[in-house]
């Protein structure tokens, strides 16, 4: 007998003085089950909201919902960009599992590329259990609103992958062409889904996936006009983009609002997260060095709050890392959802952190980046024609260590091949360490290593041809 029918059955017939009202045994599932609302934001740097100190940027309702929840201040994404961050969330596994480590080509400027890159999926494999899959055992209606990227065959799309209800750019009408329409589009569709979950009485995951803050930038010319002539704030200095962010805020307030007038505000955990850095030219990520595509901070911190009422105490701030890979851990410990049998998940649960733990039981986090992406004005990045070429990191307490892989395999260029940063006392990685600290370089190294050869992560070793130089 499931838990569900024994605790019917107690309302029937008491079991041994256990009786429980039809009022009772809602809350005692549904304090299992409860709804998520996962918001994830395009392109979103590490201070691309105020709460997270941009003097510049207006976002009031992501400023309320932080203080309603916690705020993680060492939260990463898995990848310096989009689809392949998503494709770790979504399995709860690192890149190289599922093969999906950059957006399109692995290769950008085949003459300046000393190596052959890693081949690169531009899917997410069918095999993998989705993170919406794994939930439906507990009974869970599944929605993938707005950006998807992650294949564009059948079976690589999101009613393929465990979402019931999916709506995506192509899906909405063609009256939406700027940003800000779609941002309601979508928010409508999205608001329509909760309702008929709450109506049909089922608990529900709705994946709410902006294409916003990502470029083109578009905003109305009323929300423009609010920013033309504010006071510049580290390098925040475009009222287009701050405008087009607040757009985003605005359809984040629609959905804090239905979740308010539909009543289940105490069982409904909202997260939002960002996929990688801002991107350089439209924003800054100071004090954080480079931005979206690169492994240094700039490119892959990211702001992040959790609200969950009754478990989180609101107005929290968390400095623990954590990473794309563990919210589907977190999110089977938060249903009591089953782990689907065989599946490798690289993360670990957050739950503790939320529920007023310090520390995870974890050693470091990791990237594996075996591509390369163009860029040459981008400001932070080490190289003049790309924002990264191959590279490998790990991040255990405050150290950081990048191992770039054309330097692994040649050896004879001006830069090195290993940079080591203390960001306790060096944020904006601007001081290596890698010569003055041997013994902590290679204690990470040799730790870095070790995990690339547990998760088989192919480092591009091939030399290239078509190489000029």
């Amino acid at each position: 007998m499931n838990r569900r029918d024994f605790l019917k059955k107690c309302i029937a017939v008491g079991a041994g003085g256990f009786v429980l009202s039809n009022r009772a045994l809602e809350l005692s599932i549904s304090a299992k089950h409860p709804n998520i609302v996962f918001i994830f934001i395009d392109d979103m740097g590490w201070t691309g909201t105020s709460y997270m100190g941009s003097g510049y940027y207006e976002t009031p309702r992501v400023d309320a919902l932080s203080r309603e929840g916690m705020v993680f201040t060492s939260a990463y994404a898995s990848a310096p960009n989009c689809s392949p961050t998503r494709a770790c969330l979504l399995s709860g596994q690192y890149g190289p599992r599922h093969g999906k480590y950059t957006n399109s080509s692995p290769s950008r400027k085949p003459s300046l590329e000393r190596l052959i890159p890693i081949e690169n999926k531009n899917y997410l494999p069918p095999e993998i259990v989705t993170i919406a899959e794994a939930l439906k055992p507990a009974g869970y209606a599944t929605a993938c609103v707005g950006k998807w990227h992650l294949g564009t065959k059948d079976e690589y799309l999101p009613h393929s992958q465990g979402f019931d209800y999916v709506v995506s750019r192509d899906e909405i009408p063609a009256e939406p062409d700027v940003d800000p329409k779609r941002i309601d589009a979508f928010t409508d569709r999205a608001i329509g889904f909760m309702e008929s979950s709450v109506n049909k009485n089922r608990p529900f995951f709705l994946y709410m996936s902006h294409h916003t803050v990502h470029g083109p930038v578009e905003a109305t010319e009323e929300k423009i006009a609010e920013y033309e002539g504010k006071e510049p704030w580290d390098g925040h200095t475009d009222p287009n983009y701050a405008a087009m962010t607040e757009h985003t805020d605005d359809g984040v307030g629609r959905l804090l609002d239905k979740i308010d007038e539909l009543g289940i505000r105490d069982n409904t955990v909202v997260v939002f997260y960002s996929d990688n850095g801002g991107p350089h030219g439209l924003t800054s990520n100071y004090p954080l060095r480079g931005a979206k595509g690169m492994l240094y901070e700039g490119g892959i911190r990211v702001p992040m709050t959790i609200r969950w009422p009754g478990v989180v105490r609101p107005g929290t701030r968390c400095d623990e890392l954590v990473t794309s890979v563990d919210f589907y851990p977190t999110l089977l410990e938060m249903t009591s959802a089953p782990k689907p049998t065989g599946h490798i998940l690289d993360g670990l649960s957050i739950v503790p952190l939320l529920k007023g733990a310090k520390k995870l039981n974890r050693q470091a986090i990791f990237w594996h980046f075996p591509a390369y992406l163009q860029g040459t004005d981008a400001t932070g990045a080490r190289d003049t024609d790309f924002r990264t070429k191959p590279v490998g990191a790990i991040r255990k307490g405050n150290w950081k260590l990048l191992q770039y892989f054309e330097e692994l395999e040649f050896g004879d260029g001006p830069l090195p091949q290993l940079e080591l940063y203390d960001l306790e006392n060096d944020l904006d990685e601007s001081n290596n360490l890698a010569d003055a600290m041997p013994e902590k370089r290679d204690e990470l190294l040799a730790e870095l290593v070790a995990w690339r050869q547990s998760v088989n992560a192919p480092v591009p070793t091939e030399h290239n041809p078509a190489y000029t130089g």
